[in-house]
């Protein structure tokens, strides 16, 4: 039991671990920054294909 006491405490006071964490999280917002941009890229880029494809058809 007094190892695993011991475990847990050195996990806690690791800062390896909170990096780790720190790096998903940062990771995780960028990614949702990305994705965000291609969404409202992607809606722009078919509302002027639309127009094109209305001016060549007539």
């Amino acid at each position: 039991m007094k190892k695993l006491k011991q475990k847990i405490k050195r996990f806690i006071t690791k800062e390896e671990g909170l990096t780790t964490v720190e790096y998903a999280v940062a990771g995780a917002v960028v990614a949702s920054a990305v994705l965000l941009a291609f969404t409202n890229l992607g809606g722009a880029v078919a509302t002027k294909i639309g127009g094109i494809t209305t001016s060549i058809t007539g």
